[in-house]
């Protein structure tokens, strides 16, 4: 999850659990895909519950907000979207969707987990990711928890099922991309995706994207030889603010003799106020 449903009355954002994973006014769950190579791939989106196709939108094209202009949306910030009538006043919208990727038409009765669309770049987003937003009666509600306002202690099962909660359980700041390349990369290649893997002739190079990173979180990516020894590591200085992603490197250039065979590791740690809160350890074999 890359956003929540901002709970903050006020010009400030806060999420359910009063953190910073979330904008002013965001009005649903962003739930982001690694790059747009899985996008182009195609993962669908699930109708949430069983209901009736109210409205929908297709025929929006798959362009960054930041290449097209948020003046050129002209009201349709939602991109492709389908919203579901689910009786009882209740209805999801999921917006983002891939043009021309829609399964059903209005009126359609679809049950929950149906194939509606797949995830898209349709609207005003920069990443692929899929909007949802619930409401009752015309009222938009926080599907991780509808009572009011914001708690540290809240566990986030609202209305998902258990297994929904348990795949998006609450997490401040997490590992979105993580791999090897051949050359140093920079954000808009992970975005990308199928970044080119080093081979024993070449720049051996880890990279990491996290998302939801926090003020004053201490990030450090070190690269291990298969003799175990520590070949380079990176330490960030202290994020000054939030960040909705931050991408790290590491690496060293080619060896004259090429990299010895083996398996070399990479490990990213956060750390926040001395504690680790994220570490992910990635591999490959040269």
């Amino acid at each position: 999850v890359q956003n929540y449903v901002d709970r903050d009355p006020g010009p400030e954002a806060k999420d359910y659990r009063c953190g910073s994973s979330t904008y002013e006014a965001h009005g649903g769950v962003d739930i982001r895909i690694p790059d747009m190579a899985a996008q182009a791939a195609g993962v669908d989106v699930l109708a949430a519950a069983a209901g009736k196709v109210a409205r929908l939108r297709d025929g929006v094209a798959d362009v960054s907000v930041r290449t097209r202009g948020a003046a050129a949306l002209q009201g349709q910030d939602c991109g492709n979207g389908v919203v579901i009538d689910h009786g009882q006043g209740w209805e999801t919208q999921y917006c983002h969707l891939a043009q021309g990727s829609l399964k059903v038409k209005v009126g359609d009765a679809v049950a929950a987990g149906t194939p509606i669309a797949r995830i898209g770049l349709s609207g005003n987003t920069e990443y692929p990711h899929l909007h949802l937003t619930v409401r009752k009666d015309g009222v938009m509600v926080d599907p991780s928890s509808p009572e009011p306002g914001c708690d540290p202690a809240r566990r986030g099962v609202g209305l998902w099922t258990p297994s929904a909660a348990r795949a998006m359980a609450y997490k401040s700041g997490a590992v979105l991309n993580a791999g090897f390349a051949a050359d140093a990369v920079d954000m808009a290649a992970i975005e990308a995706g199928g970044i080119a893997p080093p081979g024993r002739q070449t720049a051996l190079v880890a990279y990491v994207r996290a998302i939801n990173l926090q003020g004053g979180d201490v990030q450090e990516l070190t690269l291990t030889g298969p003799d175990g020894r520590v070949l380079v590591s990176s330490v960030q200085p202290a994020l000054e603010r939030a960040k909705a992603q931050y991408m790290l490197i590491a690496g060293k250039r080619a060896q004259p003799a090429g990299w010895p065979q083996g398996r070399y590791i990479a490990t990213y740690v956060v750390r926040r106020g001395g504690k680790a809160v994220i570490s992910r350890d990635f591999a490959v074999v040269l």
